[in-house]
Formats: structure tokens, C-alpha cells, sequence
């Protein structure tokens, strides 16, 4: 496939094979009737030597017969175009208007050449029945399709599931702009709507013919009917198209329409076959620029960008075209007559949704496409990753990477499923919205990952999160379909273009919690990154006071992991503090606690939080067993370990990292974040309920302790020698501590499950109860701030 997209994706060209489903049956393409029109004759059903010498007279005199019957003939012989060999075909006249199953000819605008041209196609039509296009299986199939802006990037997404047998290469659309961008165009494609006319410069010398398509047509058929279709072009002709099927080249849509020059009712380009060996024979650049040069100076612009161009150029040259069936391209503009194509939906091929209002375009079939267009896009996009067609392929360095990988795996291991899960390479689509925004010095976008059971959380982030914003999300391909139109109905959401969203799309039975976190990290674009979770709401003004504080840190030349202090509240409905002093007061109602404290005070204990009750300067704190903060660092630091998928271990290993390397830990002393309640995800269901899950995520952390200690030598030493003197204890601490969360907060999200004493009748819960936590909870972290201290 060949794509001219916009922006980060330019020019896109994909070679593959395909199945190919032959046909059965020939099929004759007659010439032109006395009235200036073609017909497409019924399949022929045999080569006997009648039928070789039936006389053109005789086969007219037939046609006429059987006009008032047309319709129901057709669609028998459609039905039975693989029956028994010597039965008669039949086909009657079109009524005025009609597009069903026909090829237009010579129009009143028929020059003297083009009428000798259809006349010698008659007699060749009518003298013999072609064989159906043969597609051999495995045959290499080339495909271009122009894409310009995000939309586009999600109308061909399909590119980037590395489906077996296909190869993808881009091309740089900035290097052909200079050739078209001197032609004004009113379409709303812009500059990127001229540049099929560039494909023959763009594309390989060696490449002979490809099929180029919009980026808004939906296919229902096997593409490589399409391409048998080339065997069909005469020796002349360089460029396959369907006609156009609105009155728009006529000139009768309204008063004073003056539309560029075309044959006939011209022809659409949305689908088009083009014989490039051929074009660049005829020389067909200088062709193009000259038609246009010339019919610019009476137009002033094109008004449908590259169709325009054509249709002008086909009219000096209609015997460069080979007209398709109008099936091949059923057109869903504002003013079509395409309805007038087809008898039943079934007979369509493809689609074409041509009119500025795609999907809600009005036609009588419009639910039938739309729904037809929207159940592809929700189709679980991992099936076609299987190699289906039985088609060597060429392999590539990462394809052989990974078959290592996978033969050095133990199938008979008992953590085989987690490290099988490390390797899988899972499809993405970046950028799955508009993302604009240009970073500023000491900017900081927030990085977060989600799924789809954390998507009511994106809105109150936004509000209190007025920055950029990095998000991967875990998501099905339906789900994926859901979240769009979801954004697309959320005020809030339309209005940032400082969000950037990419989805992972859903493989395999482990959440990769920390290889969707890289992929949010990898696509922030500022020079520092805010590393949080996603059910964590940032207080009001925190973007600006980290701005501040990165450069008063001096950030930029020194190795800083700043801690935003996390914070927690059970009740789903809560007045969120507006300043620190109204958070302290909350803190000793006992509306808020420090986060984790009842579950698992060492992962964020280091903090200090008695000692941030008072501070006014930012202070530092030493790494500490099982630290897990939210940090401020530059974008540069490393990434997170992506053998730990699911529930446990996924933050603390970064964190451990980021101390190898030895950045500080700086605690911010006027910034905090609040954790809001949800139910458990379902690997933490896992992760409770399975001793082997327990035992491999040990094996894990084994592993990953030696991998430190090799890459960072005696930095990492602390880390080994606190685990050492933790002995055993914490593999079970850390389960008693999963099995006592009344309500955990698990940084693996899944669909949510109900779980008692996790409900809204925690607001209920007695105050007295809650300054008993609290009063604990201090004197614990008292005792810990007298130790830091001595």
C-alpha cells in the first residue's frame, strides 16, 4: 500500500501478498451501443461455436426483447454465473441514468479518435469471451493510498499489525510538495489531496502498476479481484477508474457551476489503477502539468484537487483509460446517484465515503455501510497477525530476533507464560488523536498509563492537569472504538490538543503494565516528565509549581527524582483541597490519609510525611526497601523493566534503577497528589488466589536484583544487601498485605469487580474511627522522622 500522509507520517508504500480467490466464469466487456452508451453483457457461460458467430445484429435485437425483464435477468444470471455450460446470455439497456454493472463509453464530447477507438472496441469485444483476470496465489500486490492527518493515521492502522507478508516503506511527502503546490485547490484535502499525481516520481522505477486508494473507502471484497483487472487493459490504456456518480461534471448542480472539463460524467480517483511503466513511457509528469497549466488559466483552482487534473487529462486522451465497474468504487457524496448501481448491498465492492460528512453522509443504505465499516473496525485485529495465507515471506531482523527469543524459552517453565509476555511485540497505534503542542523550556508533561475501567478518570485529570500529557492505553480494538467516541462527545477532551493518546492494543494474558508506561514515556516531547498513575488527581497549579521548581533545582544539569508526596482518600465524592493547609486539615479529620498506609506503609513511607507537614524548602531523602513515589525526572532517565507484567514490582524496580544511577530523591515540600478509590484490577485477583504467580514474580525479582548488580556494580550493592536482611519475610508480607486491601489501589487496571468495604458507604464511616488511623499513623511516622533525624 502507498500513503502520502502529513506530519510525522509522510508517504507510506506497502508491499504484500494475499489469497487470492479466483473466479470463475469470463465475464465480456462489450463496446458502445448506437446511443453512445455501453453494456456490460452477462457472464458468458460457454465458447461454443455459436456463440463465436453470433452476429452483433442478432445479439441487439435480444437485448431489446428482454429490456422490460432487465433487472430480474440480472440478478439470475448473477446467481448462476457458475451453472451449466451453453445456456444463452442475455442483458437488457440500462435505463437513463442507471449505473448498474455497466461501462460508460463515448460521450457527446466523443472526439473523432475516441469514436474510432470504441468502435474498434466493439468488434474485439464482441468476437470472443475473455478469461476472468487470473491472480496467482502469493502474487506480490502493490498498494498506495494518500493520508494526510490524524484522522488518517486511524484509517490506516492496519499497517502497523504487522500482518505476515506485508512490507511497509514510507516516503517523505515534504520532498514532493514543490511539484504540486503551485496549483491553488479549494478541496479540504489541501495541498496532500494533489499528490497522487506525484506517485509515478515517488515511487520505485521498478515498480510497474499499483492500485491506489483514499483513505476513506471501506473494502468488502478481496483486493486481489481488483488487481486482476490490470490483465484487462488493452495495450493503450494506463489508468483504471469508475465513473463519477454525481451530476458535478455535467455543471447542472446549480446556477453559473462551471466545473473543470471532463468526458462524460468524468471519473472519481478514489480507486484507481494505474500502469506506472506505462505513464512514465508517455511521460506522463510533463502531461499532467501541462493540462493543468492550461486549464488553470480559465479555472483559477481546481475545486476537487487531484480529480479534477485527471478528468481534464482523460479528456484529451480517453483512450488511456480502462473504465471499472461502478461497484468498484460506490460513491457516498452529498449529491450521488449511486444508488442506481447496485440491486443488492451484497453486489457492492467497495465503498467510497467521498462527502466531508463520512459517516453521516444521508443515503437509504447509509446504516448498512456504516455498520459494515464499523464492525471491521472492532474486529480483534491480533487474528490477522497469523500467518493465514501459507506465503513465504522475506523475514526481517526483528521477525528473526524474535523466533530466537521465543526457542530460547522452556515451555516447561513455570514462569514460561511471564516471559513469553516480555518478548511479545504488541500493535500500537501512536498519536490516536490530534496532539498539537510545541514544548517550552523546563516543561514537564504528566505520563500515565490506563485501561479501559480508568476512562471516567481522563476529564478530572484534564482539569487539574492544564499541561501536556502523554497517555498509552490498554485497550481491545473495540474498546478502542469506544474511547473515540467517547473523546469525540467529551467537551473537556475536544478542547485539549495537548493530550497525546496511544493505544496498545490488548494481546496475551498479563496486563504489561510497565511496557505501556514506556510507551507513554517515549512519546512525551517536553525535557521533563511527571511519572504518575492514572487514578491519581494532582492538585490544583502543580503543572506551573514543577515548571518552577525544575529549574530552581537546577534540573537541567543534575541527576533529581523530585517526590510529589501521595495522598489517598476511600470516599468517591470528595471536596478535593485547594492548598496544602486545607489538605493538613483534611489529614486530621480524617477525609484524607498518606497513601497506602493501612496496606503497605513501606512503599511510601521514605517520603516522610511528618517532616513534609512542616516543610518549606524541598528536602532529601535516601532510597529506601520497596520505595515507590511519584516522581518529577528528565526525560532522559531509564525506562521501566518490562519483565514485570501484572500486579507487583512494576514501580519499585524503576525506582531502585533510578537509585543505581544515583539521582537524588528530592521531596517537593508544596506539592501533592491524591489517590481517588476504585475497585481491585483483576491481576491482583491473580496475584492473591495463585502461589505460583507469587513464586515466579519472586523468581523475577531475583533476576532483576543480578541484572542490577551487573549493570551498575557496586552502586547497586545497598539494594542486594537490603534484600539479603529481608530474607523471606517479604514475599508474605506482601501477600498478607494484598489479602488485608480493603480497597487497593493496583497500578494495573482491569475491569473492575465489586469488593467488600470498597463501596460508597465508606463516606459513612465514623469519624472517630478514622482519627484512630490517624493517630497511629502519625506516631508511626514520628518514630520515623526521630530516626532520619539521629
Amino acid at each position: 500500500m502507498h500513503l502520502l500522509c502529513r506530519g510525522r507520517v509522510k508517504l507510506l508504500v506497502a508491499s504484500f501478498t494475499a489469497v487470492i480467490l479466483l473466479n470463475l466464469g469470463c465475464t465480456c466487456w462489450p463496446g458502445n451501443l448506437d446511443n453512445g452508451r455501453s453494456l456490460l453483457l452477462a457472464p458468458c457461460l460457454a465458447d461454443t461455436p455459436a456463440a463465436q458467430v453470433l452476429e452483433r445484429t442478432v445479439l441487439e435485437s435480444r437485448v431489446r426483447e428482454v429490456e422490460a425483464e432487465n433487472r430480474q435477468i440480472r440478478l439470475q444470471l448473477s446467481q448462476s454465473s457458475q451453472g451449466t455450460a451453453g445456456a444463452a446470455a442475455a442483458a437488457a439497456q440500462p435505463q437513463e441514468g442507471n449505473y448498474g454493472n455497466q461501462q460508460w463509453g463515448a460521450s457527446a464530447d466523443t472526439g473523432p479518435e475516441d469514436v474510432e477507438n470504441t468502435a474498434e472496441e466493439k468488434n474485439s469485444n464482441h468476437t470472443e469471451c475473455p478469461r476472468a483476470p487470473s491472480v496467482q496465489k502469493c502474487e506480490l500486490i502493490h498498494v498506495a493510498c494518500v493520508c494526510a492527518g490524524h484522522n488518517a493515521s486511524r484509517d490506516v492502522v492496519t499497517l502497523s499489525w504487522m500482518v505476515p507478508s506485508v512490507q511497509v516503506s514510507f516516503y517523505d511527502a515534504d520532498e514532493l510538495k514543490s511539484e504540486v503546490s503551485w496549483i491553488p485547490n479549494k478541496h479540504y484535502s489541501g495541498i496532500y489531496g494533489l499528490m497522487k499525481l506525484t506517485l509515478t516520481k515517488a515511487l520505485p522505477s521498478n515498480l510497474s502498476k499499483v492500485i491506489v486508494l483514499d483513505t476513506d473507502i471501506t473494502f468488502a471484497t478481496d483486493i486481489a479481484e481488483l488487481w486482476g483487472i490490470f490483465q484487462k487493459f488493452t495495450d493503450k490504456q494506463v489508468i483504471g477508474l469508475v465513473e463519477n456518480q454525481s451530476d458535478w461534471y455535467l455543471g447542472n448542480l446549480w446556477k453559473n457551476h462551471k466545473p473543470w472539463p471532463a468526458l462524460g460524467r468524468g471519473f472519481n480517483t478514489g480507486v484507481i489503477l494505474l500502469y506506472l511503466e506505462r505513464l512514465r513511457r508517455i511521460r506522463w509528469e510533463q502531461m499532467w502539468r501541462l493540462t493543468a497549466e492550461r486549464e488553470l488559466m480559465s479555472m483559477l483552482s481546481t475545486s476537487l484537487a487531484d480529480q479534477d487534473i485527471f478528468n481534464a487529462f482523460i479528456k484529451q486522451n480517453p483512450v488511456l483509460v480502462h473504465q471499472l465497474p461502478c461497484f468498484w468504487n460506490v460513491q457516498l457524496s452529498d449529491h450521488t446517484r449511486s444508488e442506481q448501481c447496485y440491486t443488492e448491498v451484497s453486489d457492492l465492492k467497495v465503498i467510497h465515503w467521498n462527502s466531508p460528512k463520512k459517516l453521516r453522509v444521508k443515503n437509504k443504505h447509509v446504516e448498512f455501510f456504516r455498520n459494515l465499516y464499523l464492525t471491521f473496525l472492532e474486529y480483534d485485529g491480533n487474528l490477522l497477525r497469523r500467518e493465514l495465507f501459507g506465503c513465504p515471506s522475506q523475514a526481517t531482523a526483528e521477525s528473526i530476533r524474535l523466533q530466537a527469543s521465543l526457542e530460547d524459552l522452556d515451555e516447561d517453565d513455570q514462569c514460561y507464560d511471564f516471559r513469553r509476555e516480555r518478548i511479545t511485540v504488541h500493535r500500537m497505534h501512536l498519536y490516536f488523536l490530534q496532539y498539537e503542542y510545541t514544548p517550552t523550556e523546563d516543561d514537564v508533561t504528566l505520563v500515565a498509563q490506563l485501561s479501559m475501567d480508568r476512562l471516567q478518570m481522563l476529564e478530572a485529570i484534564c482539569k487539574h492537569w492544564e499541561g501536556p500529557i502523554s497517555l498509552a492505553l490498554y485497550m481491545s480494538d473495540a474498546e478502542a472504538q469506544q474511547f473515540l467516541r467517547y473523546a469525540q462527545a467529551s467537551e473537556v477532551l475536544k478542547s485539549r490538543m495537548n493530550v497525546g493518546y496511544h493505544v496498545v492494543y490488548k494481546e496475551g494474558q498479563f496486563y504489561p503494565v510497565n511496557l505501556v508506561r514506556n510507551v507513554a514515556l517515549r512519546n512525551a516531547h517536553t525535557p521533563y516528565v511527571f511519572l504518575a498513575d492514572v487514578d491519581f488527581l494532582p492538585m490544583y497549579g502543580l503543572y506551573d509549581y514543577l515548571r518552577r521548581a525544575v529549574g530552581q533545582l537546577d534540573m537541567a544539569h543534575t541527576k533529581k527524582a523530585l517526590v510529589v508526596p501521595a495522598f489517598e482518600t476511600l470516599r468517591y465524592r470528595l471536596s478535593f483541597p485547594k492548598s496544602k493547609a486545607e489538605l493538613l486539615s483534611m489529614l486530621d479529620m480524617g477525609t484524607l490519609y498518606t497513601f497506602r498506609y493501612h496496606v503497605w506503609t513501606k512503599g511510601h513511607a521514605p517520603t516522610n510525611y511528618a517532616k513534609w507537614r512542616t516543610a518549606t524548602t524541598p528536602y532529601k531523602v535516601e532510597w529506601e526497601s520497596d520505595f515507590e513515589p511519584y516522581v518529577v525526572v528528565r526525560r532522559d532517565c531509564p525506562e521501566y523493566d518490562q519483565r514485570f507484567v501484572g500486579f507487583g514490582w512494576n514501580k519499585v524496580s524503576h525506582i531502585m534503577e533510578l537509585d543505581a544511577q544515583e539521582y537524588d530523591l528530592t521531596v517537593l515540600p508544596n506539592a501533592f497528589m491524591i489517590h481517588m478509590p476504585h475497585a481491585p484490577s483483576f491481576d491482583i485477583s491473580k496475584f492473591r488466589s495463585s502461589p505460583g504467580y507469587r513464586n515466579c514474580l519472586g523468581t523475577l525479582k531475583d533476576e532483576f536484583h543480578q541484572d542490577l548488580s551487573r549493570k551498575y556494580g557496586s552502586a547497586a550493592l545497598k539494594q542486594g544487601t537490603s534484600r539479603r536482611e529481608r530474607g523471606g519475610r517479604e514475599g508474605n508480607e506482601r501477600s498478607e498485605a494484598a489479602d488485608e486491601t480493603p480497597c487497593d489501589r493496583s497500578s494495573t487496571p482491569w475491569p473492575s469487580f465489586t469488593v467488600t468495604g470498597c463501596s460508597a458507604a465508606d463516606d459513612e464511616m465514623p469519624k472517630l474511627e478514622h482519627k484512630a488511623h490517624m493517630g497511629s499513623q502519625l506516631a508511626a511516622q514520628g518514630q520515623r522522622d526521630e530516626r532520619h533525624q539521629t
